[in-house]
């Protein structure tokens, strides 16, 4: 596996390591990173899950396909999400067992919203998440119509530095009802990576 300043970014450049059988997991550690003191967690993700050790653990179930839903903050439009683009909408949790463990992290374009995104892509890179669930991308939500003020715009260019971003437009219907038949035009790049998780 390549090292630089790049692993700290996107991950290592070689592709993931097996996980290891359910009896050597508890001998390992709980995350791949060792713990970061001087970064507080994301108020709005919840710590990751405890481990029960191996003889209290139920075997684990078969991960569905597609991906998981998770809101960076409330309000971050997931259920919306997921009802358009499928998937299983996990609201503001992390995946439970069962659910897919390839995580769209969820945030709308206002101040707040990007905020909350940057601290969530921040515990995934510090191996925070529970055991197994990885950060896909991040999908933000415009949170108004029309062109994202400069500030924003520079705060959008540095997530997407990190992580993939899709962006989802403004879309005036899901203010009135939240329902829509069809993905908004402009999103066809997460509706084929949510098509080839399927």
């Amino acid at each position: 596996m390549r090292q630089g300043p790049e692993i700290w970014i996107r991950g290592p450049v070689a592709g993931p390591e097996p996980l290891p059988p359910p009896a050597a997991a508890d001998a390992l550690p709980a995350t791949g990173a060792p713990p970061a003191p001087d970064v507080p967690p994301a108020p709005d993700m919840p710590p990751a899950p405890a481990q029960a050790p191996a003889a209290d653990r139920a075997p684990a179930p078969v991960q569905a396909p597609g991906f998981s839903w998770i809101g960076a903050h409330g309000g971050a439009g997931v259920s919306t999400l997921a009802g358009v683009y499928g998937g299983r909408d996990c609201g503001q949790n992390w995946p439970g067992p069962g659910d897919p463990p390839s995580v769209l992290l969820v945030a709308r374009t206002h101040a707040a919203g990007l905020t909350a995104a940057g601290r969530a892509v921040e515990e995934f890179r510090l191996g925070r998440a529970p055991a197994g669930v990885r950060l896909d991308a991040v999908v933000l939500v415009a949170d108004a119509p029309g062109r994202l003020p400069r500030p924003l715009a520079q705060r959008v260019r540095l997530l997407e530095s990190a992580v993939d971003v899709h962006r989802v437009p403004w879309v005036p219907a899901w203010r009135l009802d939240g329902t829509q038949d069809a993905p908004p035009r402009g999103t066809e790049s997460l509706v084929s990576r949510v098509r080839r998780a399927h």
